[in-house]
């Protein structure tokens, strides 16, 4: 992981030489056990094990239902898409040695973070794992799994088996999204010295390689999972358990994935971002270095960060955010149909899964459409990188809506109400169209041609205060509208389910939960897309680094940093395409919550009443662990980057001869200091995530216990889950569009406007810039993981309510 003493042995000459032959900070290439072990077989033997597996994941899918064959299907083809994308990619050349050097610089640093983290993350996943066999064995039964005859010991075992796959996919979805990331790089440095096309089309396969794989892995993991437990549990034969109460048992599957992508998303956020405050504060504001400079020691543990903190950690996010919505969908539609006595519900179960297969062939579609040329060539006019990813995503949300339509005709008809496919397409159309506008809304806040980002930019000709009362302010107000389109959007979808024709033996609809569901579905029915748009940000961000690192001509650095400033606003549309993701999931999560809750306490649970004390005070405590997490997740960046800037400041005063190029910065030991202090400063605010809701919880159930109200704990953690999901949306909207603005408020000015890279207004723009670093790649998006593990925790932990 550490650089090593390599990095001493490297050779910088004379300043006037403009050196290209760079510290060999080569290490031992790091490979995953899982991949030596394949590596080691011999290929025959490992293609008939391949055939023998797909063959047995095939049968106990034609088991199932033909559904589960259709996707297994489609899963298996975009993988052999993904593995097309990524020899295409690895195909292109990789540019001339020094860049090669630097790349492998990252790689190594990159896959040596990622190593230990993982293997941190993995023990205390373990650890968690044995507490809830613990909780499972000695909690009580629901009557359904009475009737099915599903023991302690089996509903234990089958909840931690989830739990562990979920976490064990989620890590891997994070290794793929870092694995290409830190081949793709510079490859796209190499393509931007002879077109700015083909560099955003090598960024753009690059990370479609990744999305692919992740969404991907994600429906066909909860697809074998519902496949296995069916077969194995013997689901819907004479006294076992029904199918419409299958989706509960992958609850724990969700909550895996939440696990691990929350201390991801920390543990990369702070590291990326600790290395970047520290290279901008000393490098830029005190020296008047270009960014990404050599001279510069923090610069490579900063390119290292994109990696671990951006590729890897939104690898895990974006897993873990279509896992939650999958099965809060799919036990909602179970739900749904049991009341409705509808006679074949494998439909309304396997929706969700069948929606996700679709946007894999849509957003292949739409990766695909974006073709490179040498036609617009370094001395050409360069055609905007944001108009030809916008074409992509238009294609796909064209796509997506007819695809919908067609999934919900074909899964979401029944004869008890003809017309409610209709009214549930619509329900998805709803969702794409919110989709859309978030994406809009976030690319109005964060991208420079537009007013509120210039505005932000001419308040630092003022000074360095008043950029950041201009992005506070530009925070608070992008809340107001993604706000107001979450509202409009739930609003809309419950009403069309509602209306949609099913009832229950009572006769009252029952469809509005349901219609939200779908909406959140069609939200989330582009979002390959969606991320490998936002992979794209981090790899064209590390291109720029090697182009500047390895001081190639003017002419490439102007496309690297146009792209790397497209993929600003990129990175900040698929946060806020999370953000509201994430509300519309942790709605339907609190939802099959209280019927968790229901099933276990045996008597109904549909209202949770705010006035009563202890219930308002769970509700103060949810909104408590968001500005709590937030503080603690900031101030870990803080703490580290000091010992960056101190680290940094210390090389320049002791090697006066840096700056000459005449003696070589020490990359390694800022590495080391940032590895090492990510990795213990990511454990406080991830323990008080998981810690808050149980200890709450089972605190508030012995005081219940006491005064005679048995449902009290569960009512508590409701209140807090309510308060924390709707402050934790609007705390990240804030986190998010205000450290976007910011970072692209510095590099509208770094285009020569208000006096360009080294003016005062440039200094004031870099301190905004750095204010905003934690709020939007550490806080911001670890907190709508949060939301969405609370949800899927409190699941999990029902028992310990009650």
């Amino acid at each position: 992981m550490m650089m090593g003493d390599d990095v001493e042995n490297g050779n910088l000459g004379p300043y006037q030489d403009r050196p290209r032959t760079f510290p060999n900070m080569r290490s031992k290439p790091y490979t995953p056990l899982i991949f030596r072990i394949l590596r080691g077989i011999n290929v025959r033997v490992l293609v008939i094990l391949l055939l023998l597996g797909f063959g047995y994941v095939f049968y106990i899918g034609a088991s199932t239902s033909p559904i589960i064959v259709f996707v297994f299907s489609v899963c298996i083809v975009s993988f052999l898409l993904s593995i097309y994308l990524t020899k295409w990619v690895l195909s292109k050349d990789e540019g001339p040695p020094e860049m090669v050097q630097i790349s492998e610089a990252i790689r190594d640093g990159a896959e040596g973070f990622f190593r230990t983290q993982y293997g941190t993350i993995s023990k205390m996943a373990l650890l968690l794992a044995l507490v809830i066999l613990s909780i499972y064995l000695f909690r009580n039964t629901t009557p359904q799994q009475e009737a099915s005859g599903l023991g302690r010991v089996t509903s234990a075992c089958i909840t931690v088996a989830a739990f562990l796959l979920g976490a064990l996919c989620s890590g891997v979805a994070g290794y793929v999204g870092m694995w290409v990331s830190v081949r793709a790089n510079v490859r796209v440095s190499s393509a931007a010295r002879r077109s700015a096309r083909e560099a955003l089309q090598i960024a753009v396969r690059a990370g479609g390689f990744s999305a692919l794989v992740v969404v991907g892995m994600a429906v066909i993991g909860i697809a074998i999972l519902y496949a296995a437990f069916y077969v194995w549990l013997e689901v819907d034969s004479p006294g076992s358990m029904k199918v419409t109460d299958l989706p509960l048992l992958l609850v724990g599957y969700g909550f895996g994935a939440s696990f691990v992508a929350l201390f991801a998303q920390l543990g990369g956020g702070i590291f990326t971002k600790a290395a970047d405050v520290g290279a901008d504060l000393v490098g830029k504001v005190e020296q008047g270095i270009p960014e990404d400079d050599p001279r510069n020691p923090a610069v490579i543990a900063d390119l290292v960060g994109d990696n671990v903190g951006d590729c890897a950690a939104r690898g895990a996010d974006l897993f873990e955010s279509i896992a939650a919505e999958i099965i809060s969908a799919m036990i909602l539609g179970g739900t749904m149909a049991q009341r409705c006595k509808i006679e074949d519900p494998s439909g309304f179960i396997l929706f969700p899964l069948v929606v996700h297969s679709f946007d894999l062939v849509v957003s292949s579609i739409g990766i695909l459409s974006i073709r490179g040329t040498r036609d617009s060539g370094v001395k050409g006019p360069v055609e905007d990188p944001m108009t030809i990813l916008q074409k992509g995503y238009s294609i796909t949300i064209v796509l997506a809506v007819l695809t919908f339509a067609g999934s919900t005709r074909w899964l979401l008809y029944t004869e008890q109400a003809p017309s409610a496919w209709l009214n549930f397409s619509l329900c998805g159309l709803v969702g794409i169209i919110t989709a859309y506008v978030f994406v809009w809304i976030t690319k109005y806040y964060t991208d420079y041609k537009h007013e509120p980002v210039r505005t932000l930019a001419l308040s630092s000709s003022t000074g360095h205060g008043t950029n950041i009362i201009a992005g506070v302010s530009l925070g608070l107000e992008s809340t107001a509208l993604p706000v107001l389109v979450i509202s409009i959007s739930i609003i809309s979808a419950f009403w069309l389910g509602q209306t949609s024709g099913l009832v229950d033996e009572t006769g009252s609809p029952t469809g509005g939960l349901f219609g939200t569901a779908v909406a959140t579905m069609g939200m989330l029915s582009t979002a390959a897309y969606i991320l490998t748009m936002d992979m794209f940000g981090p790899i064209a961000d590390n291109a720029g680094g090697i182009v500047e690192m390895s001081q190639q001509s003017e002419s490439v650095r102007e496309i690297t940093d146009l792209l790397d400033a497209v993929g600003n606003t990129t990175k900040a549309t698929t946060k806020g395409f999370a953000i509201g993701s994430a509300a519309l999931a942790s709605f339907l999560l609190f939802s099959a919550y209280m019927d968790e809750v229901s099933s276990f306490a045996r008597q109904s649970f549909k209202q949770v009443d705010i006035a009563i004390p202890e219930v308002f005070i769970g509700g103060l405590l949810g909104s408590m662990l968001i500005f709590l997490f937030s503080a603690w997740a900031c101030a870990a960046v803080g703490r580290t980057a000091q010992e960056v800037v101190k680290e940094v400041r210390r090389q320049f005063i002791e090697r006066p001869g840096i700056m000459d190029y005449k003696e070589k910065p020490d990359y390694g030991r800022c590495v080391a200091i940032v590895a090492s202090a990510s990795l213990r400063e990511m454990i406080k605010p991830g323990a008080l995530a998981i810690v808050s809701p149980i200890v709450v919880g089972f605190l508030f159930r012995v005081l219940g216990h006491y005064t005679g109200h048995p449902l009290l704990g569960a009512k508590v953690v409701a209140a807090l889950l309510m308060f924390a999901t709707v402050s934790g949306i609007l705390m990240a909207l804030f986190l998010n569009t205000a450290g976007g603005a910011w970072d692209n408020a510095k590099k509208y000015i770094e285009t020569g406007a208000l006096g360009g890279k080294g003016s005062d207004s440039h200094k004031a723009a870099v301190t905004g810039d750095t204010v905003g670093d934690p709020f939007k790649d550490t806080a911001g998006p670890s907190l709508h993981v949060l939301i969405k593990m609370l949800a899927t925790i409190t699941l999990v932990m029902a028992p310990v309510f009650l």
